[in-house]
């Protein structure tokens, strides 16, 4: 199937990782998501144990234990299990990079954006410039992220606080 990049705009929870948990029961809730057993029976495969859609994320946590799971993933953040508090770029040789949500560097964040306080309007405006292929990471915000299976997350303000995140990133196979 390829690649799909994903991106959210959400509510500020008082940490990145409350605010990802969040996210991640929202979408799972939506069931706007890919459900790797569901597209292998769409090409005639089966698995030997197929898993239904989880309800919780400790479903899909189990889930995430199996090597079906990731030949395809959900093409969501529900294929982000941690967050790092480094803007270090993830490396693509090390799999323990893999899943990883990490905050977009800061030069980058000045970049884009123009300050070092980005509201959630200029996420938004941002995320509207994208384009197609493989996006240039100076001129479309998305082309941040260079690596599957990982995220880049900004702190957004309203009123000088922390409000919101705004979260992209690619996953899926």
């Amino acid at each position: 199937m390829g690649a799909s990049g994903w991106d959210y705009l959400t509510p500020y929870e008082g940490s990145v990782e409350a605010t990802l948990v969040a996210v991640q029961r929202q979408v799972l809730a939506s069931g706007d998501y890919i459900w790797p057993w569901e597209t292998l029976a769409e090409y005639g495969a089966t698995a030997e144990e197929p898993l239904p859609r989880p309800s919780s994320l400790d479903a899909l946590n189990a889930a995430k234990e199996t090597e079906e799971f990731w030949d395809e993933g959900t093409h969501t953040i529900l294929d982000i299990d941690e967050v790092v508090h480094t803007a270090e770029a993830p490396d693509p040789y090390n799999p323990d990079d893999s899943g990883t949500l990490r905050p977009l560097r800061h030069e980058r964040v000045r970049h884009h954006f123009g300050t070092d306080r980005p509201t959630p309007a200029q996420f938004e405006e941002l995320l509207a410039r994208k384009r197609g292929g493989v996006p240039d990471p100076d001129e479309v915000l998305t082309g941040e992220c260079r690596m599957r299976w990982t995220g880049l997350y900004v702190v957004l303000y309203t009123d000088g606080e922390p409000s919101h995140l705004g979260i992209f990133g690619y996953s899926g196979d």
